[in-house]
């Protein structure tokens, strides 16, 4: 009698999904307590700012002293909680299976490279100078990006109050990817941050995680295969 033997599956250990939500969290909670003008003095420390990056002169000297590296920072930024609430909760449903899926390195590079590409979109699409982009929208852009591009068909579980109780109930990927919309179109016409949603930013980061997931399709491809043992 043969025996198959089973290929051993590795223990997979998400990290750079926690991380990220962390880091998240904790900069909001800094620039708040931060005194005396909190958020918005951290905003522009640290925020990405419109009408620069459109000349090569420009880059250059963002690149001399350093302000290019606002792409990145201005990621960890939020006006209000609820647009940090709103990001946190899609980085948890869309991070999660990405990350299983394509590996913790190279899901923190799409996040960073995606966020930051969004904000520059957003700022060459911006017209008016002087604003400051901020919050990780578009590094999320970029991840339901990928994810789409990754799993097309795919459902995800969530939990739903239903009536007195928490349902637990698998939903398409793309009615989920439609709410999450509907959330930043809401924030672009309500709340502290009204009228001041940079969409050019969601657009830039969900484009740039769709080509990042089909460039690196091939080598997730491997990743699964040598967790898997094969």
């Amino acid at each position: 009698m043969f025996v198959g033997i089973r290929p051993r599956q590795h223990r997979l250990i998400l990290w750079a999904t926690p991380l990220l939500f962390a880091s998240l969290w904790l900069s909001y909670v800094v620039a708040t307590l931060r005194a005396p003008a909190g958020r918005a003095a951290t905003a522009l420390d640290w925020g990405v700012l419109t009408g620069g990056l459109d000349s090569v002169e420009a880059w250059r000297n963002a690149l001399a002293d350093g302000s290019v590296l606002r792409l990145f920072s201005g990621l960890f930024l939020h006006a209000d909680w609820l647009h940090l609430l709103g990001n946190l909760v899609f980085l948890l449903i869309f991070g999660l299976p990405a990350e299983r899926t394509m590996g913790g390195w190279r899901f923190l590079l799409l996040f960073l490279l995606g966020g930051a590409f969004s904000n520059l979109a957003a700022v060459l699409a911006i017209g008016a100078p002087d604003r400051v982009v901020i919050g990780a929208s578009g590094a999320v852009s970029a991840l339901i990006g990928a994810y789409l591009a990754l799993f097309p068909g795919a459902r995800l579980g969530v939990v739903l109050p239903l009536g007195l109780f928490l349902q637990f109930v698998r939903v398409p990927a793309f009615l989920l990817i439609g709410m999450w919309a509907l959330l930043q179109l809401g924030f672009a016409y309500s709340g502290p941050a009204f009228g001041a949603v940079a969409w050019p930013a969601h657009i830039g980061g969900f484009v740039f995680g769709v080509l990042f997931a089909l460039i690196t399709r091939a080598a997730i491809a491997r990743r699964l295969r040598r967790s898997r043992g094969y």
